[in-house]
């Protein structure tokens, strides 16, 4: 049984529910200072999605703990696992990932909406419309960060992933035990 393979994950230190937002990093710090200073810990999460900056803050933390203490951290997503969630998942190595039975993962690009005013001198305009394709190309850049981060040590590729985002690519957690995106199923 997989409850006796991995009892840590039945008793989370750190729980998250939600959409991820600068709320959810607030209950995030609280939780995490209050863990226990030695051993391994385990993060729940179930979201629909949210800021990606932030989930990419959350995993910052959770990858400078791993990094400079040494320390195992555990991933166990439950129900969903969407958008800016895949991103906080992304920091934890695949054979630190665990879903919960009928949770499901969503994978997807960034999204931007936004209305590009051109008036004034002609310059001006030249220098709005560079300043926003730079964002939507740095913007690329970083996503395309986290899905290698995302698929390192899978049997997903970095162009599966690409090819697949645009059309929300949700992927059952008995799937993305078989593909290698997370380590089991409990």
């Amino acid at each position: 049984m997989n409850d006796i393979r991995y009892p840590l994950l039945a008793k989370p230190h750190i729980r998250l529910s939600g959409t991820i937002d600068d709320d959810m990093y607030t209950l995030f710090r609280q939780q995490l200072d209050g863990c226990p200073q030695e051993g391994t810990l385990v993060l729940a999460l179930t979201t629909l999605g949210g800021d990606p900056e932030v989930a990419r803050t959350m995993a910052d933390d959770i990858r400078l703990i791993a990094d400079y203490t040494g320390r195992e951290i555990l991933f166990l997503g439950k129900v969903a696992v969407y958008s800016a969630g895949a991103t906080l998942m992304s920091a934890f190595p695949v054979d630190r990932r665990f879903l919960t039975r009928r949770t499901r993962l969503m994978f997807h690009e960034r999204q931007l909406t936004k209305t590009l005013e051109i008036k004034g001198p002609l310059r001006t305009c030249v220098a709005t419309i560079k300043a926003t394709l730079h964002e939507i190309e740095e913007s690329i850049r970083i996503e395309e960060e986290g899905f290698r981060d995302l698929v390192r040590g899978s049997q997903v590729d970095f162009e599966t992933l690409r090819e697949k985002a645009p059309y929300n690519w949700y992927i059952e957690a008995e799937e993305a035990r078989d593909l290698g995106l997370v380590l089991d199923v409990i």
